[in-house]
This record gives structure tokens, C-alpha cells and sequence, in this order.
């Protein structure tokens, strides 16, 4: 009697069909959605493998799906046991296994943790071949497997169509990627790079990385005569060799791994090109010999030339723990919290803005001198997609907001991040906020995620995420690597200061208005963009001492109708005890003390900030010089002091979440 046929696993969450091939139909992969066919493994091949014994053979090849992003993320699988197991947990079905039923669990690091994700084999075919995804050896089917499992997290193989590398390396490793702008590279090759700048961002340092990290390159647009490489296509670095030239000097050469297959490059250093001239004939030989199908060889200064972009994912090691690409330091020490951007809150968007002091606040403790790697991920904004039910099923309630499908990146604001040296027990943030960070990110990028690189000595640090603009709401996590102890602790947001028009808070205060005006020629300096600006009105503040800094708020009314508005805002300079020189003028060259920016087309602004005993002048102003117009600025100071907005405490006196960096084990 014969057994009864195995059942095998039909995953409803991700069904064999056009809904989970198809999104918005936005992509070239709708005209093939009739022709495309699902098949299991053994109905592809006669005995399928999930890993093939040769590395060679499980070499990553892009079908017609747009993911090549993906797919050099995937590669990075194939340099590390530890990131391949992390990924596939051991212990998979075989198909000729007594245990198969059709079904593969994968785990995908998604917004702080790893989520396991189980699909059945079922896999998109177009005449009976694999139509997406596929490895040299096609009995190999691992990485059409995974392609699979990104897709249902996606909701959709049509939401893998464009991405960036360093989000899939992000997903499949827990941990960190850079991004080098190679044009950036040409630019400064030769050049002596100044502090913060790319002096360990160079070819020669992927000879060092190459066989512990992934490496991958990207063309952005073709340039004349490399239309082969394609447009918005990323590679794969797959060596780097430093070669003797016949002439005495050195030559830098990168093996360039194309998805599609194909070699498709015509350069010097092609088969029988003339670069090979340059060489030692034997060293030519072994190197192009190492060619697999889809690869190549360029020189540097050709690779700078005709790349735009390369991602190098952090090494991470057999341990678990994350390597700093630029001093090999384990970072041992990892912390993380969550925290959010909440619309007239805590969204006071960039340092232009003034309400920065609002935003997300986290004091960072370090305990011994460490190199330390502080990122801000962002949880992209929920957007109805198909599959959207799916992701609640694969990841629970708690993380069914998480939807990281985004192929114009709308689901990303432009981010940044600040860091800050601040006392041990207690700190002014309109003093500390106004000085230069000890750290912080070029610009605010719309990436899904942005990191700092510092070296940070013992003590403790104030942490700022930001978005570019004011008032958008978002969530994120902030995580932090480093090679020596760290403690990350949350700050409880502080009061909502009132606004142009409200009430100043509960207690007694002290007000005093003076009336200017803006003339010009005489008075009407513009903004500090522009060399008149110390002529601005000046108005003196005086702050007696007393048992601690004085709440204040300066608030500036120009008088007109709402519909003649000029834009305006000010600044605050404190003078020196030792007068600071000659005369304002001088005094309004230095940094401002806090500023009320940038200049708003507003009746009324406002800021409301705690001032130290001392001498100050509040110099108002229009964005734009020679602007005539009459102004009052009126000066309220709190004479009982029994809240501070403004000024948070370290240690127990924050009501605050800490977590103790440990050493993974």
C-alpha cells in the first residue's frame, strides 16, 4: 500500500501570485506577470541543494528584477559562516529529506532585532526556469530563497525594483554601512586630506577590507564610452590587488563582479587589453584566470573615474561583534533606544530652526577613551501597500508599522545627528546648543540611516537626532557602537514652551518692552549673512546674579498688518566680563549666545531661554537689509524660579531609561 503523498506548506501570507509579484504595477516586471509560472525546487531541477560546496558555484546573478542592491548585499554572505547562519538558522530541510515540506525560515534584522520569516519554496519561473534571482550553479537555490523572504517583508517582489545596498547590508548583518562618494575620492587623490575629512577613505584601504567585509560599487548614470555598466546599477567588489608595474611603479587593480552575468566592460584591463602590458606577464595570467562569468578588472584611477559610488559593510566578527573600518578596533560595547519625532513637540527639525532644542534628547556616558559609532534608523512612514497585512503577520502588532518598501524614497525624511561635550551634573541647553558639536553629520541626508564616526574621551555627551525640517513627525532608533564602555540614557522631554500669543507660564515675572525701528541706511542691517548686519538695532539685557540662570523670554513685534510681514527674527550676544572690546560691532561678529532663526514671516516671534547672571544685547533684525520698519521687543524675566524648562540633571534626578553597555559573550 502506497504512503499517502507529503503535504507541502502553501504559505498564505504570501500566496503564488500576482499579488505578491505586483505592488503598482510601476515597473517593467508587469508585462511578464501572465507568462510567469510558480515552481518548487525539484520541479526546476532534478536535485536542488540550498548551498553549494564551491563558494564559486553560489555566486549571486540578477534576473528580471531590478535588485541588484540586494544581491551584492547577499554576496556578503558567502565571506562569513557566522552572517550566513545568522540568516539561514542551521538545520534547514533538504528536498530529499524525510522532514521537507516545502517551507524555509530565514531571519531579516529589522528596526532593532532579528524576525524570523518563514515562505513556502514555491518561486517565480518563466519557461520553467528561475525568472528573478539565481546562483552560477542554478541546482544552488539559497539566494532565490532569500530573494524571496526580503520580498514577503517587502510585500512584494516589485517593491525590491531600486534600493540602496547599504539598507540590504544593514538587514542581513545587524549592523553598519558607509557610503564614499568616489568623485569625492578623484577629487582629493594625491591631496593631503584635513581633520574629519576622507584620509582613510581611499581604493587602497579596500585592500585591507576586502576579505572581511563586503565591498560594493554602483554607477549612478553613464558616461560616454561605459554605457555598458548601465544606469542605477550596483556591483560587486570582489578583489583588490596591488601589482609591481614593469616601469617601477604601483599599480591598484579592483575585480568588478556584475550581477547581470556578463562581463560587459571593454576597458584596458579587459581580456587581451593593453593594460596587461604593464605587468609582469605571469601575475597577468593568475589574474585573469581568477575571472568568473560577469567579471572584470579596472585600474584605480579608471574605477574613480567611471564609479560613483562604493559601499563597504562593517566587518563583524566570528563573536558577534561589530569592526570599526578604520582602526580594526572590535567595537565591543553596543546600546539603542528607540525615540520619535512628534509634530509642535519634539519635531523642531535642524540647527537653522529654534526650536532645535526640542528634538530627541539622549545623554551618552562614556566611561574610558573609545572610538564610537552613533547611528540614527529610521522607521520609514506607514504607506498603504500590498502586503501590508503580511508584514503585520510576519512581525507581530507591535512592528506591523514597519513597512520598508520605498522605491522613490518618500518614505525617508533628510536626518541628522549631533553630539555634544557636556558638564557631568547639570547643563544650560541654549548655552550647550549654541557652541560647535563635538560630532556631527555633514548635512541631513535623506537615507534611511546616517551615522557618526568619533573619538570620544570619558565623560558625558549630549546626543541630538534631527530631522532637516521643522515639525515632521517620524520614528527612530538610536544605536551606538564603541570599542570601550558606554551607557545611553533617554531624556524626558521637557515642558512645551508657549508660543507667540500664549501665556507665559504659572509665577511672577518682570516685564520690560523697548520700541526700535529699522532704517534705512541707518539701521535696517538685514540678517548676519550680510556684512551690514552689525548696524541692527541693539538692546542691552542685564541678568543680576542670583541662586541659578533666569528664565526668560524675549519675544520680537513688528508693527504691521498680517499681510505686510516682513520676515524677522534676533540674536543674543553675551558681552564679556571684560567689556569684549570696543563696542557692539566688534561684540556682534562672535557666535550668538541663542537665536530666535531663521527669519519668519510672523506678527510675533519668540523664545523662551534661561539666561545666566551677566550682560547681554538683543540685536533684532529683518532677513533682508535696508527693510524699514518699527519693532518692540519685550523682555520677561521670571523672578521665582520654580521650574526650568530648559535645564536637564544627569544622574537620578532624570526620570530617564539607562541601559549598561555589556560585552557580548
Amino acid at each position: 500500500m502506497r504512503a499517502p503523498a507529503r503535504e507541502l506548506f502553501r504559505d498564505a501570507d504570501f500566496p503564488a501570485s500576482d499579488s505578491s509579484l505586483l505592488s503598482s504595477f510601476s515597473t517593467p516586471l508587469a508585462q511578464f506577470r501572465e507568462d510567469i509560472t510558480w515552481r518548487r525546487p525539484q520541479e526546476i531541477c532534478a536535485t536542488p541543494r540550498l548551498f553549494a560546496d564551491n563558494p564559486q558555484e553560489g555566486q549571486v546573478k540578477q534576473g528580471l528584477l531590478g535588485d541588484c542592491w540586494l544581491l551584492c548585499a547577499c554576496a556578503a554572505l558567502q565571506k562569513s559562516q557566522y552572517l550566513l547562519d545568522q540568516v539561514f538558522p542551521p538545520g534547514q530541510p533538504s528536498w530529499c529529506d524525510q522532514t521537507y515540506r516545502g517551507s524555509f525560515t530565514c531571519r531579516v534584522w529589522q528596526f532593532g532585532r532579528w524576525v524570523e520569516v518563514t515562505i513556502d519554496d514555491r518561486l517565480p519561473c518563466l519557461a520553467g526556469r528561475l525568472c528573478f534571482s539565481r546562483c552560477q550553479r542554478e541546482d544552488v537555490f539559497w539566494l532565490p530563497l532569500l530573494e524571496k523572504v526580503y520580498a514577503k517583508v517587502y510585500g512584494s517582489y516589485e517593491h525590491l525594483w531600486a534600493g540602496q545596498v547599504a539598507d540590504a547590508l544593514v538587514d542581513l548583518t545587524g549592523g553598519l554601512a558607509e557610503r564614499w562618494n568616489l568623485k569625492d575620492l578623484a577629487r582629493t587623490s594625491g591631496q593631503q586630506a584635513g581633520p574629519g575629512g576622507s584620509e582613510h577613505r581611499t581604493c587602497r584601504q579596500l585592500l585591507s577590507l576586502k576579505d572581511r567585509c563586503l565591498i560594493s560599487c554602483s554607477v549612478l548614470s553613464p558616461r560616454a564610452g561605459a554605457r555598458e555598466l548601465g544606469e542605477f546599477h550596483a556591483f560587486v567588489v570582489s578583489d583588490v590587488r596591488e601589482l609591481p608595474g614593469r616601469a617601477g611603479q604601483s599599480i591598484l587593480l579592483l575585480r568588478i563582479q556584475n550581477p547581470w552575468g556578463r562581463r560587459c566592460w571593454q576597458g584596458p584591463w579587459r581580456e587581451g587589453g593593453e593594460g596587461w602590458s604593464r605587468v609582469d606577464p605571469t601575475d597577468g595570467s593568475e589574474l585573469l584566470s581568477q575571472l568568473q562569468e560577469g567579471e572584470f578588472w579596472v585600474e584605480e584611477e579608471e574605477f574613480l573615474r567611471e564609479f560613483d559610488e562604493v559601499t563597504v559593510g562593517f566587518p563583524i566578527t566570528e563573536a558577534g561583534h561589530l569592526q570599526s573600518l578604520y582602526s580594526d578596533k572590535a567595537l565591543c560595547h553596543t546600546q539603542e533606544l528607540p525615540g520619535a519625532w512628534v509634530r509642535g513637540q519634539s519635531a523642531g527639525g535642524c540647527r537653522n530652526n529654534s526650536g532645535f532644542p526640542s528634538n530627541p534628547k539622549f545623554w551618552l556616558r562614556v566611561s574610558e577613551p573609545s572610538e564610537v559609532f552613533a547611528a540614527v534608523l529610521q522607521r520609514p512612514r506607514v504607506r498603504a501597500a500590498a502586503g501590508a497585512g503580511r508584514a503585520r503577520a510576519l512581525a507581530g502588532d507591535e512592528r506591523a508599522v514597519w513597512s520598508p518598501a520605498s522605491l522613490l524614497g518618500e518614505d525617508y525624511q533628510a536626518v541628522g545627528l549631533h553630539i555634544w561635550k557636556v558638564e557631568k551634573r547639570r547643563v544650560s541647553l541654549p548655552r550647550v546648543l549654541s557652541t560647535p558639536p563635538v560630532a556631527g553629520t555633514v548635512c541631513h541626508a535623506y537615507d534611511r540611516e546616517v551615522h557618526v564616526r568619533c573619538e570620544l574621551g570619558p565623560g558625558y555627551y549630549l546626543a541630538v537626532p534631527s530631522t532637516f525640517l521643522k515639525d515632521v513627525p517620524g520614528q527612530f532608533l538610536l544605536r551606538v557602537f564603541s570599542s570601550g564602555r558606554v551607557s545611553l540614557s533617554a531624556i524626558k522631554p521637557a515642558a512645551k514652551s508657549p508660543g507667540p500669543g500664549e501665556a507665559l507660564p504659572a509665577g511672577e515675572w518682570e516685564t520690560v518692552q523697548l520700541r526700535g525701528s529699522w532704517r534705512i541706511g541707518r539701521t535696517a542691517g538685514g540678517s548676519r549673512n550680510f556684512a551690514s548686519y552689525p548696524t541692527n538695532p541693539c538692546f542691552p539685557l542685564a541678568v543680576p546674579d542670583g541662586a541659578g540662570p533666569r528664565c526668560v523670554r524675549i519675544t520680537l513685534r513688528q508693527h504691521c498688518q498680517d499681510s505686510q510681514c516682513r520676515p524677522i527674527g534676533f540674536h543674543v550676544f553675551q558681552v564679556p566680563v571684560d567689556g569684549g572690546g570696543p563696542g557692539a560691532p566688534c561684540l556682534l561678529l562672535q557666535e550668538p549666545l541663542l537665536s530666535c532663526v531663521p527669519h519668519c514671516y510672523a506678527q510675533e516671534v519668540s523664545r523662551l531661554c534661561h539666561l545666566s547672571a551677566g550682560t547681554y544685547r538683543i540685536v533684532p533684525s529683518t532677513y533682508l537689509p535696508d527693510t524699514e520698519g518699527a519693532f518692540t521687543v519685550t523682555i520677561a524675566t521670571r523672578i521665582d524660579r520654580r521650574s526650568i524648562h530648559s535645564r536637564e540633571r544627569l544622574g537620578q534626578l532624570l526620570q530617564e531609561s539607562s541601559f549598561l553597555a555589556v560585552m557580548k559573550t
